[in-house]
């Protein structure tokens, strides 16, 4: 008998499968799921810290005066900020929901809080995006793509990108912090290389989770639909990088933003080894974020095999539910990317970096 532990995707614990040749028994046990959001924007820091070359750390240190462990989370604390009604901005603890403040705890002082504001406010309507009619800010689309899986790279021909998307953000910080202009239409507002390391630091970790680039696009039969074809989204097919797929009561995405458990928030052996074995990078800079896109677009395509689809809501909005062909070896195969693609990410994250300050 051997055992493997998965968190489940379902309850949000973690749970132990202990694997026997003829049956696989579920053991639950009250450990607390790790969101990528917060865990895994560490880790990826802390692989990167440790890969800096001299040069560059003493430039992530004196421009920060912290480390990239503490930078990850910051784009997403950015998510506090509100707008109100008199075009005032406000950063707003969520009292239901305080674990999500826990991350951004070192950016409490009023200069860096200030910072956060600042930047929400400048970055709230560069661009227009208003997907379900409310304006959440131009910042939150920084984030992600949604380009579909039967694509096999990324291309900005593709539907699901746009000016203001993940891989542009990535490649205006860069020119930011490489002394460079910022390709037009120039839908970023970074005030300084603090602000454009912040995003760095953060983006990166956002580029190698596999939902944040591929997305699904599903009809009413819960088919794929290919927005390409069309040359357009239809906003009835979109699921949102999966976060309008319901597996019970939690979306895929959130799924897939929860690392192995076992990591913690800190860089391991494993992934640090893993990470130093990723070959390097070649041809400019300015070209890696695509190109890395490209490779984490066919790593979602393994995230959503196996799977089948059913509509189960259409108002507000549409949602479907998730079936597997194989739970449990659909979680071993998670597991096993997920740690792949953390150490990815901290490698590609000191790569840009040992590059701009080598």
């Amino acid at each position: 008998m051997t055992e493997a532990e998965f968190t489940s995707d379902r309850t949000g614990v973690m749970f132990k499968a202990l694997l026997t040749p003829n049956c696989v028994l579920y053991l639950l046990c009250p450990t607390a799921a790790s969101a990528w959001g917060y865990q895994g924007h560490k880790v990826v820091g802390s692989i990167a810290d440790q890969l800096l070359k001299p040069s560059a750390k003493q430039q992530v240190r004196q421009i920060l005066g912290f480390d990239l462990r503490t930078a990850g989370p910051w784009a997403d604390c950015v998510k506090s900020v509100v707008r109100h009604d008199d075009g005032t901005f406000h950063y707003e603890v969520d009292p239901n929901h305080l674990e999500f403040e826990i991350p951004c705890t070192p950016f409490n002082a009023k200069e860096e809080r200030a910072r956060i504001v600042d930047y929400a406010k400048r970055n709230w309507d560069t661009c227009s995006y208003t997907p379900d009619g409310f304006e959440r800010g131009c910042h939150n689309t920084f984030h992600f793509e949604d380009v579909a899986i039967q694509r096999m790279r990324f291309d900005r021909n593709f539907e699901g990108q746009n000016a203001h998307d993940l891989v542009a953000a990535i490649g205006a910080a860069i020119a930011v912090l490489t002394g460079k202009p910022m390709a037009p239409p120039f839908p970023f507002s970074i005030k300084d290389n603090k602000e454009a390391l912040l995003m760095l630091a953060h983006f990166l970790g956002d580029l190698h989770q596999p939902l944040h680039v591929g997305s699904v696009y599903l009809d009413a039969k819960g088919k794929l639909v290919d927005p390409d074809a069309a040359h357009a989204v239809d906003p009835a097919t979109a699921t949102s990088g999966g976060n309008a797929i319901q597996d019970q009561n939690v979306n895929l995405h959130h799924e897939w933003d929860d690392i192995p458990t076992d990591i913690g928030e800190a860089a391991t052996r494993e992934l640090l080894s893993d990470a130093r074995g990723l070959p390097a990078s070649h041809g400019r800079i300015e070209d890696w974020p695509a190109a890395w896109a490209s490779d984490t677009l066919l790593v979602s395509h393994d995230a959503f095999t196996g799977l089948t689809f059913e509509l189960i809501q259409t108002q507000p909005s549409d949602t479907w539910s998730v079936a597997f062909d194989d739970h449990v070896a659909y979680l071993r195969t998670q597991d096993a990317i997920k740690r792949k693609q953390l150490a990815k990410g901290g490698a590609r994250l000191a790569e840009i970096l040992n590059a701009i300050w080598p």
